[in-house]
């Protein structure tokens, strides 16, 4: 939590430098607006999540199982965690620096420069720096992401829709199905029957679908929202 202050004040006094704005051009005073761009936005990445871990565990015979030592407390600290580190990565690539960099450069340039960086800054938050192919492989599974994040940042003027849907996809791939760092959470796989996919499979379900699917229908979820609150009246 300290990082984040820590990020804030930052924010703060890189945007009083460069524009004399103040954390309210990130868009994250709360308004009635912004509020749902942020709890829709949880929603659809989060059913889009589990639409896709439900037809990898029913392809590879998994079964999941709640987690008996699971308590309310532990849910919302697992939850809690999962805002920590998302408000931590928006703040660094979808914040002030983009903010700045899309006023002084253009949106193209500063969409494009977030998504490349936050591809990069994956090689060492995933430990696969020095393998080529995997630096390969996550550069297009974060960088892809971060581009559409980038742009809901841009066409929405908020940093809400970004953390919503960056919110939504962590919470249910880390905690709800246990796929995150800290190992078993709220589901555990029992994987005693499990299958394994062939590699067309696997590419489809495990890199194609949440990589690049995903990405398609958030970017077409934030041209419909923006075309709707285009069309509701002053």
């Amino acid at each position: 939590m300290l990082g984040i202050v820590v990020q804030l004040i930052i924010s703060w006094i890189l945007l009083r430098v460069f524009y004399r704005e103040s954390l309210g051009a990130l868009g994250i005073t709360p308004s009635k607006s912004r509020m749902s761009q942020l709890a829709l936005g949880f929603i659809f990445t989060a059913i889009l999540c589990t639409v896709i871990q439900l037809v990898d565990s029913a392809l590879t015979n998994t079964d999941w199982t709640l987690n008996e030592n699971l308590s309310v407390f532990g849910t919302i600290n697992f939850f809690w965690w999962n805002v920590k580190s998302v408000v931590f990565e928006e703040l660094i690539f979808r914040g002030a620096l983009l903010y700045i960099i899309i006023r002084k450069w253009g949106a193209r340039t500063g969409i494009i420069l977030s998504a490349v960086v936050f591809g990069i800054y994956h090689w060492f938050s995933f430990g696969v720096l020095g393998n080529i192919v995997l630096m390969l492989v996550v550069f297009l599974m974060t960088s892809i992401s971060g581009l559409v994040w980038a742009y809901a940042f841009d066409k929405t003027k908020s940093m809400m829709l970004p953390i919503g849907l960056h919110l939504g996809w962590n919470f249910v791939f880390n905690s709800v199905f246990s796929k995150g760092p800290f190992g078993n959470q709220i589901l555990i796989p029992q994987t005693d029957k499990a299958n394994q996919l062939t590699d067309v499979l696997s590419f489809f379900v495990q890199f194609l679908l949440p990589n690049l699917v995903v990405p398609a229908l958030t970017f077409l979820y934030i041209k419909f929202i923006l075309k709707k609150n285009a069309e509701e009246p002053l």
